[in-house]
């Protein structure tokens, strides 16, 4: 199957890549906002309005870095969210089942989650910074 959606302007390229760092901003946001705050890094990027904000304007303007190095990105940044929010999924249902006894553990998983959001924030960042495509997972 093609993709007959045509590839951006050369003109366009300039704003996508901003509004790209401003999606990685709101998600970097967010994690510094579960470090200094009362919620946790897991938290604030799962609930946050900065990283739902951010998810929000990945699908809103999806179709306009297609044919682009930012729409691994995109893919990227996306996938970080709803992965996050799968292995969260996931603990809770552990806390769950052990009957409140995976509390005792739950904060290990839960740190680890918040060490991978802030990698992936950061070495996307770091990519989009030097013009590079995140490797495709």
């Amino acid at each position: 199957m093609t993709d007959l959606s045509p590839a951006p302007a050369a003109n366009d390229l300039p704003g996508l890549i901003r509004i790209t760092h401003i999606i990685y901003a709101l998600h970097a946001l967010s994690i510094v906002i579960g470090i200094v705050g009362a919620a946790t890094i897991v938290g604030a990027f799962l609930v946050g309005w900065p990283s739902l904000f951010a998810v929000i304007l990945n699908y809103v303007k999806r179709d306009e870095v297609q044919g682009t190095f930012l729409a691994s990105h995109f893919r990227w940044q996306i996938r970080t969210f709803w992965f996050g929010a799968l292995w969260t999924l996931a603990m809770a249902l552990i806390v769950i089942f052990t009957l409140g006894i995976g509390l005792l553990i739950v904060w290990l998983p839960l740190l680890v989650l918040g060490v991978w959001f802030a990698y992936r924030v950061a070495a996307g960042w770091l990519a989009l910074n030097q013009q590079r495509p995140m490797y495709q997972i």
